[in-house]
C-alpha cells in the first residue's frame, strides 16, 4: 500500500520531470520535485511553522508554570491548558502536520535510497516514458549516485539557519528560577548546534541525490519561515 500510494507516485513524478527538463538533468528534476512537494504540503507546513513559533513565544511562561507548580501536577496541567487557551495555541498542532508529511518524506528517501535500477524503473507508469537509464550527473559535474560531503555540509548549514530562526528572540525572563532558565537556554543552544552536526553526519552516509533533496527542502522551509514571520510581524504592526 505504501509503495502504491506514496513511493510509486513520487518515483514517477521524478522520472516525468527528468524526461522533460532540458538535457535530462537529474539535479534540475530534483529541484522541481522539491518545489512541487513543498507546494502540495504548503498548507500543512504553514500550520506547523506557525504553531512551532507560537509555542516558542510562550515557552518562558510555560517554564514559569513548571517551576511554580512542580509539586502540584494537577494544578500545573490546568494552568498550562489555560495558558494555551489564552494564547490560542494547541500544543499538538505542530506535530500533526509533521506526521502527515512523514509518509511523503519516507517515499522520497526510498526513491533515492533504492536508486534507479532496471527493477526500480519497471515501476514507471505506462503513460510515462521509461528512460531506461538515469544519468545521475547533475549540472554536468555533481554525481548524485555517491555520497557528497559539500552537499551534506550545505544541508547542515541550512538546518542551523532554520533552527536558529525558530528560536525566540525574546529576552529571557529573570526570576528566582534563573538557574533553570539558563539551563533551558543552554539546552536550546546545544540543540541549535547538535541538529546541524547530526544532519552533516547522516548526510555524508547518504547518496548525493538524497542529500541534495534534504538541502533544498530545508532551504525552502527557511524561506517559507521568513515569509510567514514577516507577514505575522506586519499583521501585529497593523493591529498596533
Amino acid at each position: 500500500m505504501f509503495q502504491t500510494f506514496f513511493y510509486q507516485p513520487v518515483l514517477n513524478l521524478l522520472i516525468y520531470l527528468y524526461n522533460i527538463v532540458p538535457g535530462n538533468d537529474l539535479g534540475v528534476a530534483i529541484i522541481l520535485l522539491t518545489i512541487i512537494i513543498k507546494l502540495l504540503l504548503l498548507p500543512l507546513s504553514k500550520k506547523s511553522i506557525k504553531s512551532q513559533k507560537e509555542l516558542q513565544e510562550i515557552q518562558p511562561k510555560v517554564e514559569e508554570l513548571k517551576k511554580e507548580y512542580k509539586d502540584n501536577k494537577e494544578e500545573m496541567g490546568k494552568k498550562m491548558m489555560a495558558l494555551y487557551k489564552e494564547h490560542k495555541v494547541n500544543p499538538f498542532s505542530s506535530c500533526l502536520p509533521l506526521l502527515i508529511q512523514l509518509p511523503f518524506l519516507i517515499a522520497v528517501f526510498q526513491v533515492f535510497r533504492k536508486g534507479f535500477s532496471d527493477e526500480t524503473l519497471s515501476l514507471v507508469y505506462p503513460f510515462i516514458a521509461n528512460p531506461g537509464h538515469i544519468n545521475q550527473l547533475a549540472f554536468g559535474f555533481i554525481d548524485l549516485s555517491v555520497r557528497n560531503i559539500p552537499l551534506a555540509v550545505l544541508a547542515g548549514a541550512s538546518q542551523f539557519w532554520q533552527t536558529k530562526m525558530m528560536m525566540t528572540k525574546k529576552a529571557p525572563i529573570v526570576s528566582t528560577g534563573a538557574k533553570d532558565e539558563n539551563m533551558m537556554a543552554m539546552m536550546n543552544k546545544q540543540m541549535m548546534y547538535m541538529m546541524p552536526a547530526l544532519t552533516v553526519f547522516i548526510g555524508i552516509t547518504l547518496p548525493g541525490g538524497l542529500t541534495f533533496y534534504w538541502f533544498l527542502t530545508t532551504l525552502f522551509t527557511v524561506f517559507q519561515q521568513l515569509y510567514i514571520f514577516k507577514r505575522e510581524e506586519t499583521k501585529i504592526e497593523v493591529v498596533k
